[in-house]
């Protein structure tokens, strides 16, 4: 299936605003538009809404319902600001003004191990019949009433950052190439090694779909490699303190080389453990504060990291897509649409072409 053209806009803004790397073919159309004047960074809003093509049919008025498997942290804020920063170019681009504007609301728990409280959060926004629910799940098997719910009711569902395991009621997936971030794990991983020793892995939830492809991703790269054995894998939901069962884990397996981290969360937990001597090669996910400080000392060997703006800017263009009702004039956005994540380590770090790679508060 094509992209749609919005689609496409919405890609060469996202990373035209922010500097950030380009996935996909559209890298020399956004190179000639950052060399047309120095337009894009003396009026960038302005650019990514005349860039959009407002032939697609949208529905004015439109209510977008975010529900996040988290809220909270630096990966989750740029997810927003993507998000708030596309419903804002839209109803420029479109000229939507008071009652017209497409809106967006942005609701989910401060902790992605709640699923009951995503569940609860998703039956009450689902009962105000939004135009569209943005959806990224906590638990892949567990929102199928919820989803039954959505469609019965005519309501789209967008899921982006971490589908659901039964998908056919998903219109559209906007994503990091999650099995791919395990698979640079991996190999820089290797590479560290010299081919061989013992690895952990320490990972967020077993039943978040991202979870399992970047540990899938990073066993795969490894599996190429017969010297190198992973000790173990602990999740996050399957322990009832994480803290400690990294400190536990450390401690049985005295003669590890490396650990790798499957999220912000394990991987910013991982650096508040006390160390001693000679550390393992460690290699995080998401760039975080905590982490860009643990690359500068050397702590950390490298972060294979997301570009969260875009994921939330895409993600909304796929959902006022859908708003339109007249199946005629309506245009399918594209089903899965993943991004490619970044290798960022302390050559890189400080290079503004990875900018939309490093988080900030």
């Amino acid at each position: 299936m094509k992209k749609a053209a919005v689609a496409v806009v919405l890609l060469a803004a996202a990373c035209l605003t922010a500097g950030g790397l380009v996935n996909g073919g559209f890298g020399t159309f956004v190179a000639d538009v950052q060399a047309e004047g120095g337009t894009a960074e003396e009026n960038p809003e302005e650019e990514r809404a005349a860039r959009i093509d407002t032939s697609i049919p949208v529905q004015a008025g439109s209510r977008i319902a975010v529900v996040s498997k988290n809220v909270s942290g630096e990966f989750w804020d740029l997810i927003r600001q993507g998000m708030e920063d596309a419903v804002k170019d839209i109803n420029t681009a479109y000229g939507f003004e008071s009652d017209d504007k497409v809106t967006m609301t942005f609701e989910g728990p401060d902790d992605e191990l709640n699923v009951e409280a995503q569940v609860n959060t998703l039956d009450a926004v689902i009962a105000e019949n939004p135009t569209v629910l943005c959806l990224s799940a906590s638990d892949m098997d567990s929102l199928q009433a919820q989803l039954e719910s959505a469609a019965e009711n005519g309501i789209p569902v967008i899921a982006f950052d971490s589908n659901v395991s039964e998908n056919q009621l998903v219109t559209a997936f906007r994503a990091t190439d999650n099995e791919y971030v395990g698979e640079m794990a991996g190999e820089k991983m290797a590479e560290a090694l010299g081919e061989k020793g013992k690895v952990l892995v320490f990972s967020a939830q077993e039943k978040t779909e991202s979870a399992q492809k970047r540990v899938s991703g990073f066993e795969k790269a490894l599996s190429q490699y017969p010297e190198i054995e992973i000790a173990d894998v602990i999740y996050m939901d399957q322990v009832e303190d994480m803290k400690g069962a990294m400190e536990e884990a450390m401690e049985t397996h005295t003669d590890v080389a490396g650990v790798f981290c499957t999220n912000a969360d394990t991987s910013d937990l991982y650096l508040e453990l006390e160390k001693d001597g000679e550390q393992p090669a460690f290699i995080g996910v998401d760039a975080t504060t905590k982490q860009q400080e643990a690359l500068r000392d050397g702590t950390e060997l490298g972060i294979v990291s997301q570009d969260p703006y875009d994921m939330g800017y895409q993600t909304i263009m796929a959902a006022v897509q859908v708003t339109e009702t007249d199946g005629e004039k309506a245009e399918e956005p594209e089903k899965t649409v993943l991004l490619d994540p970044a290798w960022i380590d302390a050559s890189n770090i400080d290079d503004p072409q990875y900018s939309n790679y490093i988080y900030h508060s």
